[in-house]
């Protein structure tokens, strides 16, 4: 265990506690006595009002049984925590009808000098998706699909669900074990593993209805499911290794069934995996056209030779 960890932890030990003794604090956290001291030291310097009982049977207790310190921030931490707020708005993410109470709790704890930064940084900053006419940081235009809140919090316990969605004036219910619940062209979307059809589907949540949890009785287990993908996934034919240029304008637009893997922590590199079906002309040639966006930052592993001669037509079209 680290020491800020180490420290952190035993200050939350002595407040919940009368008293304490160097000896409970050495058993507890498995240190040395010279080390306790400096840490007791350490949390005293901190702000904690500790008071030492001498004898035999001394030991230490919080004055008033106190609350730990105040929590400080530095003048580049509050900028930051703000304009993460800030770059938060017009995104539809879940929970932002906490930002407001945040923001004001945030603005409880510093100086007015931070806040007069604050509201500077407010006038003269704009980030993409802010209405410039009302920049005002607490506005709650941009709040999400209601149901956003309820499906996260569902998920916390089981990504086992069962899904309500609304397709055209009809509504059809599917249980679903989510993969993925992701954010892609100002959309939400729900990556999951149908467990009726046994296939890997996409859903949009501002189609969502309503969420439950679907029964225990009637699941498929997990390893089950990772051979039905596995078996699907046999029918894979376009393999692309992406490059940081390539990644960039696969965000500007692509598929919304097709989805990057990231082969590097800077997601600087990626693998794409896809089924093209090659008996429907027009999708290849949708998919030949989108290979041309993503330009030349791709490496070709797998690509079907029906694919591959449309595209050798059409660059023939071009005097190169």
């Amino acid at each position: 265990m680290k020491k800020v960890e180490r420290i952190n932890i035993i200050m939350r030990y002595i407040n919940n506690r009368a008293s304490f003794t160097i000896s409970e604090i050495m058993r507890e956290f498995n240190i040395s006595r010279s080390t306790a001291i400096r840490d007791i030291r350490e949390i005293e310097a901190m702000g904690m009002p500790l008071v030492a009982e001498v004898g035999r049977d001394g030991g230490y207790f919080v004055m008033n049984n106190s609350v730990l310190p105040t929590v400080r921030f530095t003048d580049n931490e509050i900028k930051a925590l703000f304009i993460a707020f800030m770059a938060t708005r017009n995104q539809q993410l879940p929970y932002l009808k906490s930002r407001q109470s945040l923001a004001e709790k945030l603005l409880g704890l510093i100086s007015q000098n931070q806040q007069d930064d604050l509201v500077l940084l407010n006038q003269i900053l704009l980030f993409e998706g802010t209405n410039p006419n009302n920049p005002d940081l607490l506005e709650m235009s941009d709040l999400p699909h209601p149901i956003l809140e309820k499906l996260i919090g569902i998920l916390l316990a089981d990504n086992y669900l069962w899904i309500t969605l609304r397709e055209g004036n009809d509504t059809k219910s599917y249980p679903v074990y989510l993969l993925h619940l992701y954010r892609e062209k100002s959309l939400w979307l729900i990556e999951g593993f149908d467990l009726a059809e046994e296939k890997r589907v996409v859903f949009s949540v501002d189609h969502l209805i309503d969420v439950e949890l679907y029964p225990v009785s009637k699941r498929l287990s997990r390893k089950k499911m990772r051979e039905k993908l596995s078996q699907r996934e046999e029918a894979i034919n376009l393999v692309l290794e992406l490059g940081p240029k390539a990644i960039a304008q696969f965000k500007k637009y692509h598929p919304l069934t097709v989805s990057l893997s990231y082969t590097d922590p800077f997601q600087t590199r990626a693998i794409l995996k896809t089924s093209v079906n090659v008996n429907d002309s027009e999708a290849l040639a949708d998919v030949a056209n989108w290979l041309l966006f993503l330009g030349k930052d791709i490496k070709i592993r797998e690509l079907p030779k029906e694919m591959a001669e449309g595209l050798r037509e059409r660059l023939a079209q071009y005097d190169l």
